[in-house]
């Protein structure tokens, strides 16, 4: 299926990549709140790179994590792309299962939704953002929670147990790193209602969309500024484990997967726990094209998909905007 989308791409890449290559960052991020019944947000897109390119340039150019674009472009060097390949953006999202309100973020999916209510006769919002995660073992608690305190040019206090982990790696790390460059919650932090974990940014973007933390939320630095400037004290965060994500959009029923996290509890198998989600979201009418839902269980591309019988395989594909 990949193989054609790419081959559909390139019939109109020459018309169209320049537009592409040039939508900045912001637009991808913060798109009108669904009506209720639509679950999804955004749309595909893609690039040509540039020789100077890697998929880690594109994809914070436009708002995407490193396992974002390197799962959707399988076999291309993230580091060499080469001139002219034509790389694949996912920035077609499938809203998770919870409430539409504050911070939700899907671990997963190693990415935030921040949900605005309308106001003052304006529609609500929702932005998202890729982020970092914590490393095998040391994930962040799910649950609901709150944005506690807001922080910005934060001193970083590491807490024993990092000091410890550094130790046996031969590092020793002061008792504290003051605001700067070599801090590394970056110039901005919130703190949750769970002691120790922050939203935060950071000294080193090349580690969002990975797990990289002790369990704290890594965001790029222009992702946290704009967040910290728009997310109040008392902001409610809810955080969720959902590798399978289903929702409607325009009449058509969309798949996206993401690996499970490995130490987190699954009560289903993989197989179960997608059809479990896909058939939450169908009714009598609807008839589900399980081969290509296996597919997309199996490729874990992350690249939201079209799974009704009948469904068109470019249909993920849009049009670029040219407005």
């Amino acid at each position: 299926m990949l193989m054609r989308i790419q081959r559909f791409i390139f019939l109109i890449s020459l018309s169209f990549s320049w537009l592409a290559a040039s939508m900045p960052a912001s637009l991808a991020a913060t798109f009108e709140l669904p009506p209720e019944g639509e679950d999804v947000i955004g749309e595909m897109r893609f690039v040509v790179a540039n020789e100077s390119d890697t998929l880690l340039d594109i994809a914070r150019q436009h708002g995407l994590g490193y396992n974002e674009i390197t799962r959707a472009n399988p076999g291309i060097d993230p580091w060499l792309p080469r001139e002219g390949t034509l790389v694949i953006l996912p920035t077609r999202f499938v809203l998770p299962k919870a409430p539409r309100r504050g911070l939700v973020l899907n671990i997963p999916q190693m990415r935030l939704f921040y949900f605005i209510e309308p106001k003052n006769g304006q529609p609500g919002k929702v932005i998202t953002h890729p982020m970092g995660i914590g490393r095998e073992y040391l994930g962040t608690p799910y649950g609901r929670t709150s944005i506690t305190t807001k922080r910005k040019d934060p001193t970083w206090y590491p807490p024993e147990s990092i000091r410890k982990s550094r130790a046996e790696e031969g590092t020793t790390l002061p008792a504290f790193v003051p605001p700067g460059p070599s801090n590394p919650l970056g110039k901005f932090a919130m703190n949750l209602g769970m002691p120790g974990y922050l939203i935060h940014g950071t000294n080193k973007p090349w580690g969002i969309g990975r797990r990289v933390s002790h369990g704290c939320i890594r965001l790029y630095p222009e992702d946290i500024e704009s967040l910290f400037l728009q997310v109040p004290v008392g902001t409610p965060v809810e955080i969720v484990h959902q590798p399978h994500v289903t929702g409607w959009h325009q009449g058509q029923l969309y798949l996206q997967t993401f690996p499970p996290l490995s130490e987190h509890e699954q009560t289903l198998d993989e197989r179960t726990a997608m059809m479990q989600a896909v058939l939450e979201k169908v009714g009598e009418d609807e008839s589900i094209d399980w081969n290509r839902a296996m597919t997309v269980l199996q490729k874990k591309s992350g690249i939201a998909t079209p799974i009704l019988d009948g469904a068109p395989d470019h249909a993920v594909i849009a049009p670029i905007d040219t407005n």
